[in-house]
């Protein structure tokens, strides 16, 4: 599911028109980015959490070259669902 067939699936679910439901969308996407971008974390209780997470730098090497590199220390999104997600998840694939 792409985020137009999201904004669609959003608008049919909750009876709103498509305007609205890709404004419900981009606001809910646009604070998850906000609050990672501060620090903080999300908690969607049953859903799961996005959270930020430190990844250290380490060494790598250069694909054309073979060089060795250093690749810099950044910050990196991370998702851990929650138990109704995942239980919902064993339940389709059955």
């Amino acid at each position: 599911m792409n985020k137009t067939e999201l904004v669609n699936f959003v608008a049919s679910e909750a009876n709103l028109s498509q305007a609205d439901a890709q404004r419900a969308v981009n606001a809910l996407l646009q604070t998850i980015e906000q609050t990672l971008g501060e620090k903080g974390m999300v908690s969607l209780v049953g859903f799961g959490s996005f959270s930020v997470q430190k990844r250290s730098a380490r060494s790598g090497r250069h694909p054309q070259t073979g060089e060795t590199i250093t690749i810099p220390a950044t910050n990196v999104p991370v998702f851990k669902p929650g138990k109704a997600l995942k239980e919902a998840v064993q339940q389709r694939k059955r």
